[in-house]
């Protein structure tokens, strides 16, 4: 999730840690010689703080007896668009299936338009006046299905969670309940933040998220999953999805999955150019700009149309509505020969190619991309839409900015299209973990931007990843410099605006690309990280899961990372020490010694310039500090070293550069 609304204040966020981390650096500069590096703590064992069982295996995959909850979701739903205060009513039946060891003697749900209540828990963690309110859920009505027929449910709501007693225990292993709901809600105004209504300059546009009571999670891990909302992302059971919605005839309704019933609520004309798409990869409009509004856009006049859409295998689904909008779509073409659409809808002031008419290419190309690199795309539609709700993800739809262009829009699409991997596919825990979502979806992000049409918005610096335009290594370092800085094990609720972007995308991705282009390698990360994604695909792994399948897949212990990037803030200072004779007789060669000065480590390049002007550059494990603060590399004899450099190529977040360089003295 994304705020391109926000990128200047993310900037000057980042600024303000420039300025406020530089007492710090000082002081960091001036204590260089005290020397913190302790191989003892760099390389004790790294506590995963989860233990290995059936569930989850130590190799960092599911067990062989892992389990996983289910809820598969009928809804019916209806946009009120007419009155002063737009709103939303529906019901749907859940079928639950607890496929856990354990009877349940109650199911919790989550009811997150509660967090627009006055007095909500949400409104308090966010210390500031909260932009509107509403009444939130209104429950019409709750029951349990029992002997055929459905009765009333015994309930009680908590702020954002709902609690429902059963009158018997649920079965283990297969049991199976049907809940009933009926409610309603106001819809927020432009201040809804993730989910809201506001005006295009020729209607209201509808972002409805957070729509319909949803299953809260029931794990192996502590069990109920019941973290209030405080608008923090999410954590969610999968299922299929089967859901209707009822709107103005006039309006056009994007939403995640498939759409059913084309028939009834396109024209013969769209449906026609929607099969032109689905074999096209050019874009091709399936409502023109110029069409917006007009009689001849809509198959029906006046009343309303219901619009079916279903999707399996997805932990959530969303949609969007309006009369404003133009349409058009193209091919996505995956791996084995399957294939997607990719769709775009706009109002009309963000048409243009410098604008949202390049918005379809842009998700087109960026799930073609993850799906080559990492997993294929598993949904049919990747939608992305122009609107209210500004930089916000979910399952197969994305909601993006009116005002978006260039490369802006290119990075937001790139990034919130991302996050279908991210936490859709492989379900991370956002509530707890929203470095793995955000982290994780930033880091293919940054591949994407250097692959799309040659690098033409590459590489990426916004304000998710390097907002400063510079070396990623050197503008991370005020950051974890920054004594105030949360680490990347934070909960994400405790995480201050100030730090999000820094510490939860930019530190997060940061990590997985040393990971990948400094520690690893590609030949060895690529395949750990697919085996990851791939095993936990509509799954719910743990951080511990994610350390264990990198260090068992890669075949490398990892604790000195995983404590010294993602459990601290740990800061690397690498330098050459000396160049001298060995043993005092440069008949021996010529010893190097090179110092590791602070607390964090890693491998690194060290370049030997010699006097006849060649170069030799040799790779210097992370063992090579694993007994002293400092090693020495041997030069034979019958070359005459000019001078030594450590990282020259300046790959590694190295907070003192001063030293890394050292020329040899002539003898």
């Amino acid at each position: 999730m994304a705020f391109p609304s926000t990128a200047a204040r993310n900037l000057i966020g980042i600024a303000a840690l420039l300025l406020t981390s530089l007492p710090a650096m000082a002081q960091s500069n001036a204590q260089a010689d005290a020397h913190k590096f302790d191989p003892v703590a760099a390389f004790a064992p790294f506590d995963m703080h989860q233990a290995v069982n059936v569930y989850r295996s130590s190799n960092g995959l599911p067990g062989p007896e892992y389990w996983q909850n289910r809820a598969d979701y009928q809804i019916h739903a209806s946009l009120n668009a007419d009155a002063k205060v737009p709103s939303l009513k529906g019901s749907e039946v859940i079928t639950y299936t607890n496929k856990s060891p354990d009877k349940l003697a109650e199911l919790w749900l989550q009811l997150d338009q509660n967090r627009y209540r006055a007095g909500s828990r949400g409104a308090y963690a966010a210390g500031k006046p909260q932009g509107g309110t509403t009444d939130g859920y209104v429950l019409d009505s709750v029951e349990i299905e029992q002997g055929g027929s459905f009765v009333p449910a015994k309930t009680l709501v908590s702020d954002t969670r709902l609690r429902v007693t059963l009158p018997s225990l649920l079965a283990a292993k297969g049991g199976q309940i049907k809940l009933r709901i009926s409610w309603h809600f106001d819809i927020p105004g432009a201040w809804g933040g993730r989910m809201a209504w506001g005006m295009a300059k020729d209607g209201p546009v509808y972002n409805l998220a957070q729509w319909y009571p949803r299953m809260a999670v029931y794990d192996d891990i502590r069990g109920w999953d019941t973290l209030p909302y405080l608008a923090q992302e999410f954590y969610l059971e999968y299922g299929n999805f089967d859901y209707y919605v009822t709107a103005p005839s006039d309006m056009i309704i994007a939403g995640s999955g498939a759409l059913m019933n084309p028939q009834d609520v396109l024209t013969a004309t769209q449906r026609k150019r929607l099969a032109e798409a689905h074999d096209s990869n050019a874009t091709v409009f399936i409502i023109k700009r110029s069409e917006i509004g007009k009689a001849s856009s809509r198959p029906k006049q006046g009343g309303t149309l219901t619009w079916h859409f279903h999707m399996n295998d997805t932990r959530d689904v969303a949609f969007a509505a309006s009369k404003t909008f133009a349409w058009d779509a193209a091919r996505i073409n995956l791996p084995d020969g399957k294939s997607a659409l990719a769709q775009s809808v706009y109002p009309a002031e963000s048409a243009g190619d410098a604008a949202w008419g390049r918005s379809t290419q842009y998700l087109k190309d960026s799930v073609e991309n993850f799906s080559r690199r990492w997993f294929t795309y598993p949904w049919p539609n990747a939608i992305n839409v122009a609107g209210i709700a500004s930089g916000m993800e979910y399952p197969g739809i994305v909601f993006d900015g009116i005002n978006d262009r260039g490369k802006a829009l290119f990075w937001i699409t790139a990034h919130e299209i991302g996050h279908s991997w991210f936490p859709m596919i492989v379900g991370f825990d956002e509530r707890r973990n929203a470095w793995m979502d955000e982290g994780f979806n930033t880091f293919i992000d940054t591949y994407e931007s250097d692959d799309f049409n040659h690098g033409e918005y590459g590489p990426k610096r916004d304000s998710e990843y390097a907002p400063g335009g510079g070396n990623p290594v050197d503008e991370i370092l005020p950051v974890i410099e920054d004594p105030n800085a949360p680490v990347l094990l934070t909960r994400a609720d405790s995480i201050i605006e100030k730090y999000r972007h820094p510490v939860t995308y930019f530190k997060s991705a940061l990590g997985l690309r040393l990971l990948r282009e400094e520690i690893l390698g590609p030949d060895r990360f690529d395949p750990a990280f697919r085996r990851f994604i791939a095993a936990w695909a509509f799954k719910h792994p743990q951080p511990a899961d994610f350390f264990r399948a990198m260090d068992s897949g890669a075949g490398e212990d990892l604790s000195w990372w995983w404590r010294g990037w993602y459990a601290n803030n740990w800061t690397l200072d690498l330098g050459v020490d000396a160049i001298t004779p060995v043993d005092g007789h440069r008949a021996k060669g010529t010893a190097i010694t090179v110092g590791s000065y602070d607390k964090l480590v890693m491998p690194a390049t060290l370049r030997v310039n010699f006097a006849d002007g060649t170069h030799e550059d040799m790779s210097l494990p992370v063992e090579s500090w694993i007994r002293n603060r400092d090693t020495k590399v041997f030069v034979p004899a019958g070359s005459t070293v000019l001078s030594a450099e450590v990282d020259p190529d300046h790959k590694l977040p190295d907070r003192d550069r001063s030293n890394n360089l050292l020329v040899a003295t002539a003898s």
